[in-house]
């Protein structure tokens, strides 16, 4: 989606590039590689704090969460005729109204705008992604930009390319303190859960709506001790016979944060971001 991104000229002057970076090759997996291309190589230094193209860039993003806030909330309204403003069908929708302010935020290379407007999506997206069906394509795909740009504020360095990035050229004084790295590391981490739970009902519902009988059947609580109330109650649905498909979620599901979780406990020198625990017990 990064290649589609545009910014207007209103918003600090930027420019949409010709071409995107090209990941350097490292032992990163493809699913991250693949985030690191999908983002906008950020402009070569950060914005002069307090000038007018940084005022522009935090008046244009502050309006872009506005108006993503002002769809949620027309979600849950009744649409007239001559509404401006159309809530959100889907989860999808608002992923992908995400993807594009993302991509703009990280382009800034600011991280005195990156920081506080990256965290204050991660926050809102824990309310956001309980109140649709779930979209877990685009869930994750949004998930993986932030897990991406935290873990690189963090480190001071893109962790794919370990390219500097602009604002840290003189050390890590620019990047996050202390208040905002327990911040990170509280809404990350509640995130994790919340993951779990969404996608696990979501394949709880499908389920039922199939009524699947034999090896795909879900395990009923008689037939599972560890999950005595339910799919809903477990850490993870459990099933017979699961596909590749439920493999690959359940790893998703696993990923959520981890290279920021693990960046924090280097950092905060705590153990945060243990794997997640997924089993049957």
């Amino acid at each position: 989606m990064a290649d589609s991104t545009s910014i207007p000229a209103d918003a600090g002057g930027f420019e949409r590039p010709a071409g995107l970076p090209s990941p350097a090759p490292s032992s990163a997996t493809t699913a991250s590689r693949s985030i690191a291309s999908s983002l906008p190589k950020p402009r070569a230094h950060a914005l002069r704090p307090g000038s007018a193209k940084e005022d522009q860039v935090r008046n244009f993003v502050s309006d872009r969460m506005l108006h993503i806030s002002r769809r949620y909330v027309k979600k849950f309204g009744i649409a007239e005729p001559d509404d401006e403003v159309v809530g959100y069908g889907s989860f999808a929708e608002l992923c992908t109204d995400l993807e594009s302010l993302i991509n703009i935020i990280w382009k800034t290379g600011t991280p005195s705008l990156q920081i506080p407007y990256l965290l204050n999506i991660a926050s809102e997206l824990n309310e956001w992604v309980t109140s649709f069906p779930p979209s877990p394509v685009e869930t994750f795909a949004v998930l993986r930009k932030l897990d991406h740009c935290f873990a690189s504020l963090l480190a001071g360095h893109d962790i794919e390319t370990k390219e500097v990035l602009p604002g840290f050229e003189n050390g890590l004084r620019a990047g996050m303190s202390r208040t905002d790295m327990v911040r990170c590391k509280s809404t990350t981490e509640s995130t994790r859960v919340l993951i779990v739970d969404v996608m696990s009902k979501a394949h709880g519902n499908t389920e039922e709506q199939d009524e699947p009988d034999g090896d795909d059947q879900l395990l009923t609580a008689d037939e599972s001790e560890s999950a005595p109330e339910g799919p809903s109650h477990r850490s993870r649905p459990v099933w017979e016979g699961e596909t590749d498909d439920d493999e690959l979620l359940q790893m998703d599901v696993a990923r959520v944060y981890e290279n920021t979780l693990c960046q924090l406990g280097e950092t905060l020198g705590e153990k945060v971001g243990e794997p997640m625990q997924i089993s049957d017990d």
